[in-house]
């Protein structure tokens, strides 16, 4: 079976500093990869690299059949309608109504009225009522944005959804139900999953497979099951967060 998403030895450096030095990592069709590391080793740049909001130096990226680092113009637009995306905090335009940010891609294919009932039924399904939907951002909870970001993430049906630390500045007990939501949309949209997180408690509850970025490179990948077991000194020191091993700690 052929990748979903691939990408080999992907290089990217901004300035003198060096951030992906080879990444090679493929994505299966319905599989929710979780790529792991610490803050700036590259997780997002991998990301923004698919989406082609940052160019490779080397290397390439495919999405299906698609160069995707390559994919220009009209090729490029239809690449990223495969795409829906969960923003670190959200992200929500603060001017529109919940509704209208959940139906924020949608009212280039729909009128008014039927990109809204889309967004009610979104929103249902990641637990808010449409009683929510002509409120505004700031009018929320953190919890309740997230989700309204999730809606948003899967309001168009996307082949692949893209999660940036979906549980930051949460409480446990709602990151828990972020997480559940997660696993759920994406089990039953069958969609092919990228997180990036530091967070080991999403990793276990999201995750098919886990991918450790270290030092501009993936130092293991494997099943979820595996991660505790698979002997890796960057995933041991990782996951049990030890200030001693082989990833080096700012003193």
């Amino acid at each position: 079976m052929m990748p979903k998403i691939a990408l080999k030895d992907v290089h990217k450096s901004f300035g003198s500093k060096h951030v992906l030095r080879g990444v090679t990592l493929d994505v299966m069709p319905a599989e929710s990869m979780v790529v792991i590391g610490g803050s700036g080793t590259g997780k997002s740049i991998t990301i923004k690299s698919v989406l082609g909001l940052v160019r490779p130096d080397k290397g390439e990226v495919w999405v299906d059949d698609i160069r995707a680092d390559k994919a220009r113009g009209g090729q490029r637009d239809s690449l990223l309608d495969k795409f829906g995306m969960l923003f670190q905090g959200a992200a929500l335009f603060d001017s529109l109504s919940v509704w209208e940010n959940v139906a924020f891609r949608m009212r280039r294919k729909m009128d008014k009225d039927e990109a809204r009932e889309v967004a009610i039924t979104k929103l249902r399904r990641v637990g808010l009522g449409p009683e929510n939907a002509d409120l505004f951002p700031g009018e929320l909870s953190g919890g309740m944005q997230k989700r309204v970001g999730l809606a948003r993430a899967i309001a168009d049906d996307p082949e692949i959804i893209f999660f940036d630390e979906p549980t930051t500045g949460l409480d446990p007990i709602m990151a828990d139900v972020i997480n559940a939501l997660i696993r759920e949309v994406v089990v039953e949209m069958g969609a092919t999953a990228i997180t990036i997180t530091h967070d080991m408690t999403s990793v276990r509850h999201i995750a098919d497979k886990v991918a450790m970025l270290h030092d501009g490179v993936i130092q293991w990948t494997g099943p979820v099951n595996d991660m505790e077991t698979c002997g890796d000194p960057y995933i041991e020191q990782f996951i049990h967060g030890r200030a001693d091993g082989p990833i080096e700690a700012l003193r």
